[in-house]
């Protein structure tokens, strides 16, 4: 079993905001030369390799630190039907954060491109549903939350999910990727395998490329997609409606999902929990989280509202 004195919170929250700033400086410049490319330099040597870097220089054991665990086919089963149903839920939080947007600033269009055939689609399918569902998860779900399981699981569940929103620098995309963090961050706990986030973020980033391939291609500009108040305000209470009766399928379906199967594995996860030693947040401890808000409100406020 690993020592307990590898975990610290505050080492992660520096290379949080030591991938934050590569994120926003080498990444932003890689993306504005060759979008596809960009991405890949991003998600694969700004983001991943910087958390197995140090996860390995901590000597952490992946697998476990990871929660590199089987799943069964049930599970599998469960966590497509959860993040499908959970789509619409996660439209209704971005989209009213668009609508406050609207009322102090402009709103900006999808960076991505729509895949034009089903070569492109095949081709953003590994760029942008992939291989952000492998990377990102790994940090978020893997490093951060369980980093921060020494507060407890469910305050790990929600840190995470926050910063995994702050982290997409966009004020139009934070709530969004907020609730689908929490709802990643429940089905890693329990199921106690992060191959569930993997494949609830990959299904999700895919339902939204589908979507964008079959809608026409349609390419918003922030003009266009400046609506009339009254009509956005209604909007929001139908898909809010919309949203609330999915939410009450996916509750149903989060507590009747299969646990964690492996027994072996599980007695390895409960004794690993047991022995972190629960305490509370430390304001030193906030200070690199504290910097990554300040950037994020400069940016964002620079971008939408200035």
């Amino acid at each position: 079993m690993q020592s307990r004195k590898n975990f610290s919170v505050i080492d992660t929250n520096f290379l949080f905001l030591i991938i934050a700033l590569l994120l926003l400086s080498i990444g932003t410049w890689v993306q504005e030369r060759q979008i596809y490319m960009g991405l890949i330099i991003t998600e694969y040597l700004l983001i991943l390799f910087p958390v197995i870097l140090y996860l390995k220089v901590k000597r952490h054991n992946l697998k476990e630190f990871l929660r590199i665990n089987s799943l069964s086919f049930k599970q599998i089963l469960y966590i497509v039907l959860i993040v499908i149903l959970s789509y619409p839920i996660a439209v209704f939080f971005n989209y009213l954060g668009i609508l406050l947007l609207s009322k102090f600033g402009r709103i900006m269009p999808n960076p991505i491109p729509i895949p034009s055939d089903i070569n492109e689609f095949l081709f953003e399918f590994f760029i942008v549903a992939l291989t952000p569902g492998l990377c990102e998860e790994i940090m978020f779900r893997g490093m951060i939350m369980k980093s921060y399981e020494v507060y407890d699981r469910k305050k790990a569940i929600v840190l995470s999910a926050v910063l995994f929103g702050i982290f997409h620098f966009n004020f139009q995309n934070l709530l969004g990727p907020i609730f689908l963090g929490i709802l990643f961050g429940i089905l890693v706990s329990k199921t106690k395998s992060l191959f569930s986030s993997i494949i609830g973020h990959t299904i999700n980033n895919t339902i939204a490329l589908i979507i964008g391939f079959f809608s026409g291609h349609i390419q918003q500009t922030s003009e266009e997609m400046v609506l009339d108040t009254g009509m956005m305000v209604y909007g929001v209470v139908i898909l809010g409606i919309i949203a609330l009766l999915f939410w009450i399928i996916v509750r149903k379906l989060i507590n009747s999902m299969p646990s964690h199967t492996n027994r072996f594995e599980l007695i390895g996860e409960i004794t690993e929990t047991a022995s972190i030693i629960r305490r509370k947040m430390s304001p030193i401890e906030l200070i690199p989280i504290f910097i990554v808000v300040i950037i994020y409100i400069v940016l964002n406020y620079n971008v939408f509202i200035a």
